[in-house]
């Protein structure tokens, strides 16, 4: 840590220079004002420490020529003891901090290391910031880890196509957003985008809140209403938790997707439609299909090409880079001055699992901005469960040979961990373990029977 010293004393600069060299500082010293701001302009020190009397200039004029040229570097201000005018002159010329004099060595040392740990959190709030600008994706989509970096790769290949597209993942990750995306970088950009959630809308209206309805179809139709279909015309109509859809309406799904037409609830003509449907879901569905909870056929007609949006606990430091975006979208909403995360709090968010995913880290965020005192979110402003949480993380530990495991028990132990961590979702679990999902069944029957791989 470079640190700049400058005093009209030769003596007291050496003097600083030792001291804080025991502290671990690296230190420069110049004994006058314009030598120092010749320093200043090659060097970019953590800190600079400086007398208010220098002989050609101020210590005042430091502070105003770092405050215009190197806005990052703290200065802490020496006064003479008592002297409180000229303490906040200086941190009104920009000074981070002051001491008096007579110096207390340790105190100093103590104040330097304060300004440096405020400017690394400085650094670390506008890196995080380059980073949420450089980690757009497609649409509003924010992160450049390697699932996502697939994902925006697919996105950006089927978005003009008019094919169907099943959107999978956890809840909470995102596939609105992904179905966004698809909208806006597709040519049908400039017509609606017409979203719907199916397990939302009772199943004795989903018919018409789809496919509308004529006047006097049932006794609340007093007027005629186009439906989503027809809303979406020319643009994109999204089904979420398509999963939940009743089958009976899986099978009228169905045959509008083939036919391309709707007809209204009441109505006796074919309406044609001309809308890209996408389809969303966090269940997996070839599991629904052989459970006979959904249409194979429906099934393979939504599933053209599938996007996966991988869960938050998948993308690495994607997290961090998620949270000082929504620290920003949040501060800026509720008119804060929050600007980042303290380096213990950004730690606690990523040992956190996330099973709630994006949705539960913008709940996070939220109530941390809301209680914070500070410009930053502290480790004290996240939830008791995130603060206190420890990672479970399976490590190959030093053992004798009596109690190491077999590879059957270590790959046992590993697709449990597996499914538990994807909430026994197969298709998802497969997909992680490398491994196609007739093989994950084999092995979880041969898991269950006791039995191994060769056998």
């Amino acid at each position: 840590m470079r640190i700049l010293a400058v005093d009209d004393d030769q003596a007291m600069c050496e003097l600083i220079k030792a001291a804080l060299a025991k502290q671990g500082f690296e230190v420069e010293w110049r004994t006058t004002g314009a030598a120092a701001i010749a320093l200043i302009a090659d060097v970019d020190f953590q800190a600079i420490v400086t007398d208010i009397n220098l002989g050609d200039m101020s210590g005042f004029d430091i502070c105003e020529y770092v405050r215009t040229n190197r806005p990052d570097t703290p200065v802490i201000v020496i006064t003479a003891f008592g002297d409180m005018k000229s303490a906040i002159t200086a941190i009104r010329a920009g000074a981070h901090d002051f001491i008096n004099k007579p110096i207390d060595m340790a105190m100093m040392a103590h104040a330097i290391q304060r300004a440096v740990s405020h400017r690394s959190l400085n650094d670390e709030v506008k890196r995080l910031r380059a980073e949420v600008k450089r980690s757009r994706g497609a649409g509003a989509l924010v992160g450049q880890s390697p699932p996502m970096m697939q994902l925006y790769d697919l996105i950006q290949r089927v978005a003009d196509a008019d094919a169907s597209v099943l959107i999978t993942g956890e809840s909470g990750t995102g596939k609105e957003l992904v179905a966004r995306a698809l909208h806006t970088e597709s040519s049908r950009r400039d017509k609606p985008f017409v979203a719907i959630n199916c397990a939302a809308v009772p199943a004795n209206l989903l018919e018409s809140e789809l496919f509308g309805h004529v006047k006097g179809a049932f006794t609340d139709a007093r007027t005629a209403r186009r439906g989503l279909f027809a809303e979406a015309e020319g643009g994109t109509l999204l089904l979420d938790e398509i999963g939940e859809l009743p089958l009976d309406m899986q099978s009228k799904l169905l045959r509008v997707l083939q036919e391309r037409t709707v007809r209204p609830v009441g109505g006796n003509a074919e309406v044609p439609f001309d809308a890209r449907v996408l389809a969303a879901t966090n269940r997996d569905l070839e599991t629904e299909v052989e459970e006979g909870r959904f249409r194979e056929d429906l099934f393979y007609r939504l599933n053209v090409v599938q996007l996966h949006v991988p869960p938050l606990r998948a993308r690495g430091n994607d997290i961090l880079v998620l949270a000082q975006h929504l620290v920003e979208k949040i501060s800026a909403r509720m008119g804060k001055g929050v600007n980042g995360l303290s380096p213990e709090a950004a730690r606690k968010l990523l040992d956190f699992d996330w099973p709630g995913n994006v949705r539960q880290l913008e709940n996070c965020i939220e109530r941390a901005v809301t209680l914070t005192r500070f410009d930053k979110v502290m480790i004290e402003d996240l939830l008791d469960r995130i603060r206190d949480h420890v990672p479970e993380r399976m490590t190959l530990v030093e053992m004798d040979l009596e109690h190491m495991l077999t590879l059957q028990e270590l790959e046992r132990r590993y697709i449990d961990q597996v499914l538990r961590a994807s909430n026994g979702n197969k298709a998802q679990a497969a997909r992680t373990l490398g491994l196609d999902r007739r093989t994950l069944y084999r092995k979880m029957e041969r898991m269950e029977s006791g039995a191994s791989d060769d056998s």
